[in-house]
């Protein structure tokens, strides 16, 4: 991905926390500053103008918070929210957040947080060759099938055989659950419930006992509840 530039915007009402991830955007290599706001309102106006990959959003801001500015947006780019207080955090996911910084933000988390970005633009605009893109062989109804593992979106259990839901289709494969999920990355797929696989960037939103894949929704374990909230919310550091 070193070819890739997105273009982003910073908005924080507090100067110093602002030029703080300034810095961080300009050092990294992926990254473009096209814009940085002192207030939502402003902000507004400008990602209503142009295209942006990315807002870096503060939360609590006077007049309009971080919230009330993406309700007013038709079209969000991806979000990464930054602030100092935590219990935002499960709110932030239900507006598809990327991921949620806690201030001060260091280097290595931000970066954390920009690769996630960069998965995510990857996978929509499918620029890689298929030679190229991560993928697996599997046999179904007796024939065998290559299965390209970012068009996973879950794996459900069926008795002594997965059924994987892709964009366009499913697949019925003879195995177990933990024999399959042996066999997808664990940077990009996780095992919410002893009957469901996710793939991670397909999650849309979540709660208490739910999670969502696109209209899809599936229940989530008690004891796995704490690793996805971790994984998802960037709240522990993910290698």
């Amino acid at each position: 991905m070193k070819n890739i530039k997105l273009k982003c915007v910073v908005v924080d009402d507090s100067n110093i926390q602002r030029l703080s991830i300034i810095k961080l955007v300009k050092d990294h290599s992926n990254l473009e500053l096209v814009g940085e706001y002192n207030n939502a309102l402003k902000a507004k106006e400008a990602l209503r103008k142009n295209t942006i990959d990315l807002i870096l959003l503060d939360i609590e801001m006077p007049i309009l918070s971080g919230f009330d500015l993406l309700d007013k947006l038709q079209d969000r780019p991806e979000i990464i929210f930054i602030t100092g207080k935590t219990q935002y955090a499960f709110k932030a996911f239900n507006y598809e957040a990327v991921d949620f910084l806690q201030k001060p933000v260091d280097k290595e988390r931000f970066d954390v947080a920009i690769k996630k970005v960069l998965n995510i633009h990857h996978l929509k605009n499918n620029k890689t060759p298929s030679k190229d893109r991560n993928y697996i062989f599997i046999k179904s109804k007796l024939k065998n099938y290559k299965l390209f593992l970012d068009d996973v979106k879950y794996v459900e259990a069926f008795g002594d055989y997965v059924n994987i839901f892709t964009e366009n289709q499913s697949y019925i494969v003879l195995s177990t659950m933990k024999g399959f999920e042996q066999k997808l990355p664990e940077n990009q797929f996780m095992r919410v419930h002893k009957s469901y696989i996710i793939n991670l960037f397909r999650v849309k939103h979540y709660d208490a006992k739910t999670i969502w894949i696109d209209d899809f929704q599936m229940p989530i374990s008690r004891n796995r509840k704490k690793k996805l909230e971790d994984v998802l919310s960037g709240i522990i550091t993910q290698n």
